[in-house]
């Protein structure tokens, strides 16, 4: 494997809490030193990181492939080089694929075109429920056995709180962390927008913020009950935030993420016509927001997520409540962070440490730092160049982002995976 010098670079890894401009030194694969040039060290390659932030690949805890099963909205080949491009090195892939991920041979088949991508890093997390249908539980141990890092339900309802409970349990005895979206469906229902005033003014189905409130606190209660590793994906409202922030107040074994486009849409800049701001959960209000950007602040978020959802035109054609919710978000997802440090009081090593570092934690996986021996997956990227979202520079075969035609700065120019480049800006070549 080619020895590589990075120099020159800021090098920002919370891991370790450096940030500090000097080289990292790769070799065989691995970090061997970070901002002192290793002794005896003759790189092969050397990568000139001036001007440019040198982190740990990102870890992106909710990524949808649409393989196996919905192909016509992307594959894993597409959406793993999207993934590459946008610095993130490690993923996971929640169940909700057809066939949902409820027995090992999905789990292999998965693997096997991971392997093909050369994108080995797709996490794989298990059903919790036979066909996610809420009703029976899904035989967790031989699905961690099969590689599966975490169980969950995706977005599809249980059928009650004792199935809640049960998989609690089931979870816990064989230490696999449970990863639950707060949705109470009969509150929700087949709403596709923020109870509120927008909803009311443009018609829409409403979801109110009780929907996930609700559900958050029951499973709050039921993860005290049982002792179960929980992990809160995508919330959206400060009622949420506050809950959050009492159960780890009082040494609740339990951490969260929120959707990167959460922390910068409202509901408000829903445009009626346009699906592309249809998301579940939904956009929430401005108190809202300010409320998770507070939360990631104070540590009760401890990750950002892309929430990646790719969609074919038809998926997205219709009235707003027709279509299908969720945005491609793998590309923005860094510019759109950096956005938060330049708005708000997120500093850059607590922005980085929310997408390496923290959600490597939570999976409990030996990635997202720069610590030597760990294997180089590394991201490289200039925080100042601007870039325009349109089809030149998108790998995504979903173009369904509201930030189409917008030009964003904050732009991955390498992506490192096991010491290798497998991302260069064209525009360097």
């Amino acid at each position: 494997m080619t020895k590589i010098l990075i120099k020159n670079g800021r090098v920002v890894d919370p891991a370790n809490n450096i940030d500090a401009i000097g080289s990292v030194c790769i070799a065989e694969g691995k970090i061997i030193a970070v901002l002192e040039q290793a002794a005896g060290f003759t790189p092969e390659q050397i990568i000139d990181a001036s001007g440019q932030i040198v982190c740990p690949g990102f870890v992106d805890l909710s990524v949808r492939l649409r393989e196996p099963g919905h192909t016509q909205k992307g594959n894993i080949l597409s959406e793993t080089r999207a993934a590459l491009s946008a610095g993130v090195t490690s993923l996971c892939l929640p169940p909700d694929t057809k066939p949902c991920i409820d027995s090992p041979a999905v789990v292999e088949f998965i693997k096997d075109k991971a392997e093909k991508a050369d994108y080995p890093q797709i996490h794989s997390i298990g059903a919790l429920t036979q066909r996610l249908a809420g009703t029976e539980l899904s035989a967790m141990f031989a699905l961690k056995q099969a590689g599966c890092i975490a169980v969950s339900n995706a977005s599809e309802p249980l059928g009650n709180l004792l199935i809640l409970r049960r998989a609690m349990e089931y979870a816990s005895s064989h230490d696999l962390l449970l990863m639950f979206r707060a949705n109470e469906a009969a509150l929700s229902g087949k709403g596709c927008a923020h109870e509120g005033a927008v909803a009311s003014r443009y018609g829409l189905p409403g979801i109110p913020e009780a929907a996930e409130s609700i559900a958050l606190a029951q499973c709050l209660e039921l993860a005290e009950l049982t002792g179960c590793r929980v992990h809160i994906s995508q919330i959206s409202c400060k009622q949420s935030v506050i809950k959050l922030q009492q159960a780890k107040k009082y040494g609740l074994n339990v951490t969260a993420d929120a959707a990167i486009h959460q922390l910068h849409l409202t509901e408000d800049n829903i445009a009626p016509f346009d699906s592309n701001y249809h998301v579940l959960p939904p956009l929430r209000s401005a108190i809202d927001r300010q409320y998770l950007r507070e939360g990631l602040l104070n540590g009760t978020i401890d990750a950002i997520c892309s929430d990646h959802q790719p969609h074919d035109l038809d998926a997205k054609l219709g009235a707003f409540p027709e279509t299908e919710a969720g945005v491609a978000a793998l590309e923005t997802l860094l510019p759109l962070t950096l956005a938060l440090t330049r708005q708000h009081r997120i500093g850059l090593s607590q922005a980085i440490a929310s997408l390496t570092c923290n959600p490597a934690q939570i999976l409990g996986l030996a990635t997202g730092a720069l610590t030597p021996g760990y294997a180089a997956d590394v991201c490289i990227f200039d925080p100042q160049a601007s870039w325009q979202v349109n089809r030149d520079n998108w790998y995504s075969a979903g173009c369904n982002t509201p930030y189409w035609q917008q030009t964003l700065s904050g732009r991955v120019t390498h992506t490192l995976l096991a010491g290798n480049t497998v991302y260069r800006l064209a525009e360097l070549s």
